[in-house]
């Protein structure tokens, strides 16, 4: 097999493609041979050793990935060698083969195709946890979506239309508007040439938006926080921007507003059967064309420097994934 090896977490530079011996699964593991992995923000982060999680060295990067089941390890009765998976494990992605947990496998049902696999788990998981159980969002309300071209953007403003919901996209560009518009966004926000407090206040007729899912952070938490309706939510998704916001709490009291932490990790590990009803829900919602992800474009394993690159320079719109 080969892998993507990091030896010194100081950079993409410090990777190197790296022929390994082909591991055997353990008890409760499985061998993936990997046919596609996504390319998301923790990625960048884990090889710069600005991630939460660090993995003991050498790791091989790649957290999100799927691919066919080449053998399985002692104990594992639920999935068998030919089977098509999804898993998001953390690490192992970036290569030819991995190890992973079974327990962390998803099945794939037949037409879920491999590349939309590796792109699906962690966005639509995050943005139905955060929208369905955190913001309980109701039909009829609606939602602004901040740094909405993305990722976890396109997947929240997908699950929203799902739920009846009216959605404000918010990105930073025209193209990236008109890519949220053909997704099922009901209105767009440039906020790189728009003000966004006066661009919200018009398309909600001064009422705000019911919530706000904000996986960006930095310097338009406030002004959307400010812009938000009575008894609003506010979802504190992640920081793609950098900075971290300290929004004033007088804000929730005046609007009556919560603001609310959304941490689809750990929720998966602390209440797993309904993370898996979720995930069960989400795999009809895909088979019934009601969610699919958006796919910036795909890119071969070999070419990962350059998929770092392009992600780094904030073009992307969806996700970026490697296929062998």
């Amino acid at each position: 097999m080969h892998a993507w090896l990091c030896t010194n977490p100081v950079g993409v530079d410090a990777l190197n493609w790296t022929e390994l011996p082909t591991p055997a699964p353990k008890a409760g593991e499985v061998l993936i041979e990997i046919k596609a992995a996504s390319l998301n923000f923790p990625d960048l982060l884990i090889v710069q050793n600005k991630y939460q999680m660090k993995p003991p060295l050498p790791f091989v990067p790649g957290s999100e990935y799927a691919g066919v089941v080449a053998a399985v390890g002692d104990g594992v009765t639920h999935l068998k060698v030919g089977q098509n998976v999804a898993c998001l494990s953390g690490t192992g992605g970036f290569g030819t083969h991995t190890i992973a947990p079974a327990a962390l496998c998803m099945p794939l049902p037949d037409g879920f195709s491999h590349v939309d696999a590796a792109a699906f788990i962690m966005i639509y998981a995050t943005s139905h946890h955060a929208l369905v159980d955190r913001a309980q969002l109701k039909a009829g309300e609606t939602v602004l979506v901040l740094g909405a071209a993305g990722g976890v953007g396109t997947a929240a403003i997908q699950i929203a239309k799902a739920m009846g919901a009216r959605v404000i996209a918010a990105a930073s560009s025209d193209e990236k508007c008109a890519l949220c518009t053909s997704i099922g966004a009901d209105a767009t926000i440039n906020y790189s040439k728009d003000n966004l407090r006066d661009a919200i206040k018009a398309l909600t007729d001064g009422k705000g938006p019911d919530v706000i899912y904000d996986p960006v952070g930095g310097d338009f938490a406030e002004p959307a926080f400010r812009s938000i309706a009575w008894r609003g939510r506010y979802l504190v998704v992640g920081f793609a921007s950098g900075p971290i916001p300290a929004l004033p709490f007088n804000l929730a009291l005046l609007k009556g507003a919560s603001i609310v932490g959304v941490f689809w990790g750990d929720f998966a590990k602390r209440e797993p059967k309904a993370n898996a009803a979720m995930m069960g829900e989400l795999a009809q919602w895909y088979a019934q064309g009601k969610v699919k992800p958006v796919i910036d474009r795909t890119m071969p394993m070999a070419e990962l420097p350059a998929a770092y690159a392009h992600m780094g320079s904030r073009g992307v719109m969806g996700k970026l994934v490697m296929v062998n």
